[in-house]
């Protein structure tokens, strides 16, 4: 709960007044049933209208002014949660993007929406409904309670015997309800799993007719989200009858005992309707306290998933001890794998293993292999995504666990497989690259990337880009992930398949362009076409470096390359 509290720290101020006002509001409340028995043992009785008539302005007064103080203390415990709550979804947020690759595959896109978004609501809720009602149902349950024997010792005794009963109701809900509540997230965390992938994924499902099973899918997920909720709200759901019953044979003994009281001489009629009021209140108070507990366990349930997060630790900027280039390094070696190898976490076999080679400045690295060869993986190790697990990567003769994260990628631009734009404009999207860029050096680096005529035809630099690029074709989405990475101008250029929607003239003009920035670039490709010219190409089988040269060097001595150039050109076009 520390973070939790932590959020709540600017807001000291109104979770103290927000209790402290529903603490003044229930003083009142407290006074009524007094006031009550007054006017029946004296103003009915004696047929005093004028004490009748004051005593029910008394009433309203109260009434008015506690409702201004229910105000009062409503609007500080919402401002209290709601600030608190918008500062735990930055702070979810912010460790979201502090974490390694790794940690986000492991906890998984739907988990972590949840958390953003349903997780931090109950949170909110639960935050307020405390504020307003931790310290108030408590203090009117014993308030009356006291009150109770002020007015008479003997008829309080059945306050005393109750209300342990219904304690032990309430606290025995809130034991059997707290583990169910975090079953039923984790469950929502499937729906939402279903939700996102249907609805990113809606074209294939139309194309392959899946509409059925993937409804079937979503049927059964929710039914385990229903069952669990009706499971949970059943349990739940037994406060308010058992409290109920309770209270009403409380009340049936009460008046019985309060009959023989007043019929004795030792109470007036007053008096039983003011502890029958003071009945009522513990009753009414104690069904909001069930509630409140019911929806602090959801809270709770939901904060400690939150915590799991805020928990972890976030990617270290460096993991090895800094170090300086060695005396001596070449000057021309931009990166060196060293025996490298990659084992990701929870997998049960390496996906590199000793890759060993050198790459100097300004050259061109083709890497190619079958599906699952490792090529992402290998090109992954550079900016740090992954940390070798053997042997070492280094750049220009330092370690890459060993710079800071920041440091390092401000001088690597990496073109991913799937082409990822932001809603907005074209220039919007191309500043990411570099966010002081001029007007110029966007053109410029939309004319290398070959994305002139994107320009041209979707209205210039102010052009729009619908969410995730979905106005733009596959081709041109591409064409402008790769022209936001020069516009960094990196040192070193990663493109892992990021060319495989464009055509080979297209294609091939651009690697002609990439060829006068000055970068060392990484072509991750299944096209032999668009490695032929490489000054280095690897060739990657089974995660292990199965050749290592020139396109004629490599047609001489691997099988592997020979049989992937084979399968793309004919005999003719070889020739």
């Amino acid at each position: 709960m520390k973070h939790l509290f932590s959020c709540l720290k600017p807001y000291r101020k109104e979770a103290i007044l927000a209790p402290l006002f529903k603490l003044l509001e229930a003083s009142l409340e407290l006074i009524v049933p007094l006031v009550v028995a007054a006017i029946v043992d004296v103003g009915i009785a004696q047929g005093d209208t004028g004490y009748i008539v004051k005593m029910g302005l008394l009433l309203v007064a109260f009434g008015i002014v506690g409702l201004a103080f229910s105000l009062t203390a409503q609007f500080f415990a919402a401002r209290a949660a709601v600030g608190a709550s918008a500062r735990l979804r930055d702070l979810v947020f912010g460790k979201l993007q502090s974490l390694s690759f790794s940690q986000i595959d492991s906890l998984g896109t739907s988990t972590m929406i949840t958390r953003m978004t349903s997780d931090v609501n109950q949170v909110q809720t639960g935050v307020n409904m405390t504020l307003r009602l931790f310290l108030r149902s408590p203090f009117i349950v014993f308030g009356a309670m006291v009150m109770a024997f002020v007015v008479d010792v003997q008829a309080a005794l059945v306050f005393l015997a109750v209300i342990p009963l219904l304690a032990v109701v309430v606290f025995a809900v809130m034991a059997a309800c707290m583990p169910l509540y975090r079953k039923v997230q984790e469950r929502l965390d499937k729906v939402y799993l279903s939700t996102r992938e249907n609805l990113a994924g809606v074209r294939v499902i139309r194309a392959f007719c899946k509409e059925e099973s993937e409804g079937k899918q979503f049927e059964e997920r929710n039914g385990d989200l229903c069952r669990s909720q009706k499971k949970v709200g059943r349990i739940a759901a037994l406060t308010n009858p058992l409290t109920y019953v309770l209270i009403n044979a409380a009340v049936i003994v009460l008046v019985y005992v309060g009959a023989l009281r007043v019929d004795g001489g030792a109470l007036q009629q007053g008096d039983v309707i003011a502890l029958y009021g003071y009945l009522s209140q513990i009753l009414i108070e104690l069904i909001k306290l069930a509630n409140l507990i019911v929806t602090m366990t959801k809270a709770v349930s939901c904060e400690k998933r939150l915590e799991k997060v805020l928990e972890m630790e976030g990617e270290p900027s460096v993991l090895l001890e800094e170090e300086a280039a060695p005396e001596g390094a070449d000057p021309e070696e931009e990166i060196r794998f060293e025996h490298v190898g990659l084992t990701y976490e929870g997998a049960g076999a390496p996906s590199l293993t000793d890759i060993d080679f050198t790459v100097r400045k300004g050259e061109t690295i083709g890497v190619i292999g079958g599906t699952g060869s490792g090529k992402t993986s290998l090109v992954h190790l550079i900016p740090r995504f992954y940390a070798a697990t053997e042997g070492s990567v280094r750049f220009r003769g330092r370690d890459v666990r060993g710079i800071p994260a920041e440091e390092l990628r401000e001088k690597v631009a990496v073109v991913l497989q799937k082409a990822v734009l932001f809603k907005g404009s074209i220039r919007s999207n191309l500043l990411w690259g570099n966010p002081g860029a001029t007007d110029e050096e966007l053109l410029a680096a939309a004319e290398t990337a070959q994305a002139s005529d994107v320009l041209a035809v979707k209205g210039g630099l102010d052009g729009e880009v619908a969410q995730e690029g979905k106005n733009l074709s596959g081709g041109q989405r591409q064409r402008l992930t790769i022209a936001r990475a020069l516009v960094r101008k990196p040192e070193i250029l990663i493109l892992d398949d990021s060319a495989s929607a464009l055509d080979y003239a297209t294609d091939a003009r651009l690697r002609k362009a990439l060829k006068h920035t000055g970068s060392t670039v990484f072509i991750v490709s299944q096209r032999t076409a668009s490695i032929l010219h490489a000054d280095k190409i690897v060739v990657l089988d089974d995660g292990r470096a199965v050749g290592i040269g020139t396109h004629e060097e490599l047609l001489k001595s691997c099988e592997v390359y020979r049989e992937i150039y084979r399968s793309q050109f004919k005999e003719e076009d070889r020739a």
